[in-house]
């Protein structure tokens, strides 16, 4: 497959990008991102923009993917709600409506986050819920990933500097959480896998939750 990554400097991302990397049947990589990801494998190449909402230098090199695994976003936590919304809702179009437009045939895999709703009371959730909403109005075919909480598996380390320790005390413990509560707890390496055995399904689903990202990533 020609996988195109959307963050893959962020911690799903880098996630993600190792899964990707591992899988032998990926012969084209592109990591669509505003930093370097230091990857050096000769399958990957970068996509590097100012923004999100900036994809001009890009443009032409948005086509010929089968699949976008769209990995950005921002903390729910510490994140103004309107600067949330921009980067959750307003990037992830600016991105998705671009890919859809070059790959009509492809498919967009979006990293939300459990319980996403747009009618939720809690901001997070609606503005996830948003998202989703706008991103399976698209002529093309979407599916949308509810991880609840997300365990490093190979080191990554968050681009947050206040949130890396919060991952070194508890990473420990999170993957204690994806043994013992798998509908609600699951891990980086996880969601690549799942996300690779989505892109190649001939129907995948629209909507995966916890569980399921985990069925399909000890698959």
């Amino acid at each position: 497959m020609r996988i195109l990554i959307a963050g893959a400097t962020g911690l799903v991302g880098q996630g993600v990008l190792h899964e990707v990397l591992a899988h032998p049947g990926d012969d084209r990589i592109g990591l669509l991102g505003r930093r370097s990801s230091g990857c050096t494998d000769p399958r990957a190449e970068e996509l590097l923009v100012p923004a999100f909402d900036a994809l001009e230098p890009v443009a032409e090199r948005l086509g010929g993917w089968d699949a976008c695994f769209y990995c950005a976003g921002a903390p729910p936590i510490g994140t103004p709600e309107p600067d949330y919304r921009h980067v959750t809702v307003d990037l992830t179009l600016q991105v998705a409506r671009a890919y859809a437009e070059r790959n009509p045939q492809g498919r967009f895999l979006y990293v939300s986050g459990a319980h996403a709703d747009p009618g939720s009371r809690f901001m997070p959730m609606r503005i996830k819920g948003e998202a989703e909403a706008a991103l399976q109005a698209l002529p093309i075919t979407t599916v949308m990933l509810r991880p609840g909480g997300i365990q490093p598996a190979h080191g990554e380390r968050s681009p947050h500097a206040w949130m890396r320790p919060f991952y070194a005390i508890g990473g420990p413990l999170m993957g204690v959480g994806v043994r013992l509560l798998p509908t609600v707890m699951t891990s980086t390496a996880a969601v690549g896998r799942a996300m690779l055995a989505l892109a190649a399904m001939p129907t995948p689903p629209a909507i995966v939750e916890n569980a399921d990202i985990n069925r399909l990533g000890t698959a």
